[in-house]
């Protein structure tokens, strides 16, 4: 699937990705979405799918957000227009929508987040905003009309009365009106406001960055969490000082040198990048399979051709060192070495795991109890 309308990816990535808009028409052309109205309302009724409904009006107040789960009464209730419907993670629960990703993967995997679905009649919105996060947004029903344009930050106006982070005085610089098949590509900051002309539904196909509090916070957590953080600060070489209350400049220097060695180690910091990246964002997608295999069963059904995935919610990466391959599932690290570092590209490279290419591998029966106990724990299933 050519989701770039005929632009290269190198072309995008330098000309787009995080710099400008693009309007892609026809990107994928004749695409049907899988998921009906109702069945994302039904959805929105679970209580482990995360959903919203956002109301432009409610009972005089602007842009109410209400959380799910829903009851199938809620929606009944439902004014005829001007409302919206979003259900966050669709991939996860939807094969046929985690699918869509797959025209995707020149966008590094550890920098997806997921596929959000967004339902609304006549009038539907959730008002003028801006994202932190690059997304691509997909009409698969009805038209929607877009109008963005123009970098907002924290400074910009917004809308008293609603938790929703509305922009009270923007004005857009296009409007477009996207088909069924159409898709707009943002990048973080730029304004933007759509509206539904009619019962429509869009993906919104969202892509992460770590803000600097996670990278900050998740880096350090994970070095305190080593066995040598219980170092001490030392000064075998005081000195007499004419204040006991100054802190010298010598403390400073070495209190640095302490923090720059721990934060110089690289293979530490990719050991934790690749286990903080893929960390499952739902904990009740990934769960143990009903039916745990043997490697031998595993290796079985695979030399007859039946299809092995990741789970809809689970996240695979892999980072080269120098005289090994970091393999990261959901949140964990899996270390290879010599001829096993082949087995980390392969399972990351897709969803839809090429078996021509695993099956030899797993000849070896340390990789095929490794894949059997990604297949055991949720990662991996069989179609």
């Amino acid at each position: 699937m050519d989701v770039l309308g005929g632009l290269t990816t190198e072309a995008f990535l330098r000309d787009y990705w995080q710099k400008k808009p693009l309007v892609i028409r026809q990107a994928l052309p004749g695409y049907r979405c899988p998921i009906t109205a109702d069945e994302l309302a039904g959805l929105a009724c679970e209580d482990a799918v995360e959903s919203r409904i956002v109301i432009e009006q409610d009972e005089g107040k602007p842009w109410q957000l209400h959380n799910g789960p829903f009851t199938p009464e809620r929606f009944a209730s439902l004014p005829p227009t001007h409302w919206t419907l979003l259900i966050q993670g669709l991939d996860h629960w939807a094969p046929e929508i985690a699918d869509v990703l797959e025209a995707f993967r020149f966008i590094p995997n550890w920098r997806l987040d997921d596929i959000m679905a967004s339902y609304a009649p006549q009038g539907g919105s959730v008002g003028p905003h801006y994202d932190q996060y690059d997304v691509f947004l997909l009409q698969v029903e009805g038209q929607r009309e877009w109008t963005f344009g123009g970098h907002c930050d924290h400074t910009a106006p917004r809308v008293e009365g609603t938790p929703l982070r509305i922009l009270s005085s923007w004005d857009g610089e296009e409007t477009v009106v996207l088909e069924p098949g159409d898709m707009l590509y943002l990048p973080p900051g730029i304004g933007h406001h759509g509206v539904a002309l009619n019962d429509c539904i869009t993906l919104s196909i969202g892509f992460r960055a770590p803000s600097m509090d996670d990278i900050l916070t998740g880096y350090t957590d994970f070095l305190c969490s080593q066995t040598d953080a219980s170092q001490h600060f030392t000064d075998p070489g005081l000195k007499p000082q004419n204040n006991p209350g100054a802190i010298g400049p010598q403390v400073i220097g070495e209190l640095e040198a302490m923090i720059r060695d721990k934060l110089s180690d690289r293979r530490q910091l990719a050991l934790w990048f690749g286990q903080f990246s893929t960390a499952p964002k739902s904990l009740d997608i990934v769960v143990p399979a009903e039916d745990p295999l043997a490697p031998d069963a595993l290796l079985e059904r695979l030399r007859h051709q039946e299809p092995l995935r990741w789970n809809e919610g689970s996240r695979f990466a892999f980072h080269e060192l120098d005289d090994e391959t970091a393999l990261f599932v959901d949140g964990e690290r899996y270390l290879l070495r010599g001829e096993a570092r082949e087995l980390a590209p392969i399972l990351c490279r897709s969803a839809n795991v090429d078996a021509d290419l695993l099956v030899p591998l797993l000849e070896e029966p340390a990789l095929a109890e490794l894949v059997t106990a990604l297949h055991n724990q949720g990662s991996l299933y069989f179609e």
